[in-house]
C-alpha cells in the first residue's frame, strides 16, 4: 500500500511541476515551412486564396472526419473567412490581406490559441511554385500542455504544415493536370439580351475580376426583378497577347433587354445572333491558351474565314462559383467567323427560233406546257422610227460611275 501511495504522490508532483513548468512559459510560437509545389503560381495563388479548398489540404481537418465547416458567402480575397467545429474544438480563419499571385495575410484563432498566418509565393524553375507558410502567435494553456508533452511547438505545428504543403502538392498536381479540349466545330448562336460592366482589364485577372463582377450583376437582377437566362458570359472585345491587356464585358443573360439609368456601372445590351467555332474546356483555366490555340488551328485547317471585328466569347458554364475543383470547371469558347458565301446559280435560259414548236414551263406549274401552235409567218414592212433616249436620273447618272 505504501509504495502505491508514493508512486501516487510522485505521479501528483510531477503533474504539478509539469503543470508549473508550461504555466511559466511565454506561450509564444513561431513556426515556418516551405515546399516546392509542382504547379504554376497563379494556380497555387487562386487555390489557396479561397477557403474552401482548405478542408481539402489541411491535415488536421482532413484526418478529423468530426470537423463540420461552415461557409459564410465571402471565402475568396481580402475578408473571406469560414469556420469549423469538431470534437477537439472550433474555430476560424480570416484574411485580413492579399497581394495578387505574391502573399496572403490571415488571422486564426482555435479554442484560445491564436496566431498571424502568412502565405508568400515565388516562381522556381520549369513554372512551379516555392510556397512558405509561417504562423506567430500565442497558445493556450491547454495546447501549451499538449505541445510540451509532444515535443514542443515546431514539432506539433511544423508536422502539421508539412502533411498540409504535401496535400496541397499532390491535389493541384491532379487538378491541374485533368483536363479536356474538345472543338465542337460551327455552330450558331442566338441573340441574347444581358447586363454586364465593360472595363480594360489584364489577361491574367480576368477570372479574378468575374468572381467579383458576377456576384454584384446577380443582385442587380434580382434587386431589379430580371430573370437570367443562362450561365455568366464574357466577351473579349480585344485581346492583347502583347500588353497583356483585354477589354471586356463581364456579362449575365436576362429574359429581356433593359435600358440602366444614367451613370449607372452595370449597363443593358444584345449580344445580336452569329457564327462562330465552339470550343469546349472541361479543367483549370490555366489550359485556355492551349484551347484557345486548338480553336485557331481548327479554324485555319477548315480554311474558315474569322469575324475579326472583336475577339471571342467565354461562357462560364461551371465557374469557380459553382465548383471549388478546378479539374471540374467548364468553359465554352466560342470565336467569331465570317459565313461561308454559297453561290448562287442562275438557271441557263434556251432562246428558240421562230419555228420552235415548245415552249418550257414555269418549274412552278407543270400543268403550263402546252404544244405550240405553229402559224405561217406573215412579213410585213419595217417603218423606221426617230430613236430617242429617255433622259436619266441622278442616280441612274451617278450609277455609271
Amino acid at each position: 500500500m505504501k509504495i502505491l501511495k508514493y508512486l501516487f504522490l510522485l505521479s501528483l508532483l510531477s503533474l504539478v511541476a509539469l503543470t508549473v513548468f508550461v504555466a511559466t512559459q511565454k506561450g509564444i510560437f513561431s513556426v515556418e515551412r516551405s515546399k516546392v509545389i509542382n504547379s504554376p503560381k497563379a494556380t497555387v495563388y487562386s487555390y489557396l486564396n479561397d477557403f474552401r479548398n482548405y478542408e481539402d489540404f489541411e491535415s488536421w481537418s482532413a484526418e478529423d472526419p468530426s470537423i463540420q465547416m461552415t461557409y459564410p458567402n465571402k471565402t475568396i480575397g481580402s475578408g473571406g473567412s469560414y469556420y469549423w467545429n469538431g470534437e477537439e474544438g472550433a474555430g476560424n480563419a480570416i484574411t485580413l490581406k492579399t497581394k495578387e499571385g505574391e502573399s496572403i495575410q490571415q488571422k486564426m484563432k482555435y479554442d484560445g490559441t491564436e496566431a498571424d498566418v502568412n502565405w508568400t509565393l515565388k516562381d522556381t524553375l520549369n513554372g512551379k511554385t516555392k510556397v512558405t507558410w509561417k504562423a506567430k502567435g500565442t497558445m493556450s494553456f491547454l495546447f501549451k500542455i499538449y505541445t510540451a508533452l509532444n515535443g514542443g511547438s515546431d514539432k506539433v505545428i511544423g508536422t502539421i504544415y508539412e502533411k498540409s504543403l504535401a496535400n496541397i502538392d499532390k491535389n493541384l498536381d491532379y487538378e491541374t493536370k485533368t483536363f479536356n479540349i474538345k472543338v465542337n466545330g460551327v455552330v450558331n448562336k442566338v441573340e441574347t439580351a444581358y447586363i454586364k460592366q465593360t472595363f480594360t482589364s489584364e489577361i491574367q485577372k480576368v477570372n479574378k475580376n468575374a468572381r467579383i463582377v458576377i456576384p454584384k450583376l446577380i443582385h442587380f437582377s434580382e434587386t431589379n426583378g430580371l430573370g437570367t437566362n443562362g450561365k455568366p458570359f464574357i466577351i473579349y472585345h480585344t485581346y492583347n497577347t502583347t500588353t497583356g491587356l483585354a477589354k471586356i464585358s463581364i456579362c449575365l443573360p436576362t429574359n429581356k433587354e433593359i435600358t440602366t439609368t444614367p451613370g449607372s456601372d452595370i449597363l443593358g445590351g444584345k449580344l445580336n445572333g452569329f457564327e462562330a467555332v465552339k470550343t469546349t474546356l472541361t479543367g483549370d483555366y490555366t489550359h485556355l491558351n492551349e484551347a484557345m490555340a486548338k480553336t485557331s488551328a481548327f479554324i485555319n485547317n477548315q480554311k474558315i474565314t474569322p469575324e475579326l471585328s472583336w475577339s471571342h466569347l467565354e461562357i462560364l458554364t461551371l465557374s469557380k462559383l459553382d465548383v471549388k475543383s478546378p479539374s471540374k470547371l467548364v468553359t465554352e469558347i466560342y470565336y467569331p467567323v465570317k459565313p461561308k458565301i454559297v453561290p448562287v446559280t442562275e438557271p441557263i435560259q434556251s432562246y428558240g427560233t421562230e419555228n420552235q414548236a415548245e415552249t418550257e414551263a414555269s418549274p412552278a406549274d407543270p400543268a403550263a406546257v402546252k404544244p405550240a401552235q405553229v402559224k405561217p409567218a406573215v412579213k410585213k414592212p419595217v417603218t423606221p422610227k426617230p430613236v430617242t433616249t429617255p433622259a436619266k436620273t441622278p442616280e441612274e447618272e451617278q450609277s455609271e460611275f
